[in-house]
C-alpha cells in the first residue's frame, strides 16, 4: 500500500498539505517567518502517534466489549537541544471514561496497539525514541 502527501509552497513560511484527499496548512509561527496558520511539521509526528494508537486502542476495547464514553490521546515530545532537533522521548497519556470500564482490559489494548499493531510507534521505537505511556480514568 502506498500512501502520499504532497505539500504546496504558498509564500512565507506556509505550505498548502494533502495527505490522501484531506487539506491542511502546515506554517511556522511569526517569530520563524510564518503566519502561525497551521502546525509546525515536527509537532505533527506526535499528532500521528496519538491517531495511530487512538484507532488501535478504540477498536480493541469494543472487541473488549467495554462501554467507553469518553476517550482521549495526548502525546508530549521533548526533543533534544541541538540542530538536528529531534525527539528523544514521547509520553503519551491515554484518558478515558465509561460504565464499568475494566483497567486490566484498557491496559490491554495499550500494549497491543504499542507492541503490534501501531506502525507509527514502531517506526519510532526503530528511531530510538524513549516512549512511556500513563492511563488516566475520569
Amino acid at each position: 500500500m502506498i500512501s502520499k502527501a504532497k505539500t504546496t509552497w504558498k509564500g512565507n513560511m506556509k505550505f498548502d498539505t494533502e495527505v490522501n484527499g484531506h487539506n491542511f496548512m502546515i506554517d511556522a509561527d511569526e517569530n520563524g517567518g510564518g503566519e502561525n496558520s497551521g502546525p509546525r511539521p515536527k509537532p505533527l509526528m506526535l499528532a500521528a502517534l496519538a491517531g495511530c494508537t487512538g484507532m488501535d486502542v478504540v477498536s480493541l476495547l469494543k472487541k473488549m466489549r467495554q462501554d467507553v464514553e469518553y476517550f482521549s490521546v495526548e502525546v508530549e515530545g521533548d526533543t533534544t537541544s541541538d540542530h538536528p532537533k529531534t525527539y528523544y522521548r514521547m509520553h503519551v497519556i491515554y484518558e478515558l471514561k465509561g460504565n464499568d470500564l475494566d483497567l486490566e482490559k484498557v491496559e490491554k489494548a495499550i500494549n497491543l496497539s504499542e507492541e503490534r499493531y501501531c506502525g507509527v510507534s514502531a517506526v519510532y521505537r526503530k528511531a530510538g525514541i524513549e516512549m512511556t505511556h500513563e492511563v488516566r480514568m475520569v
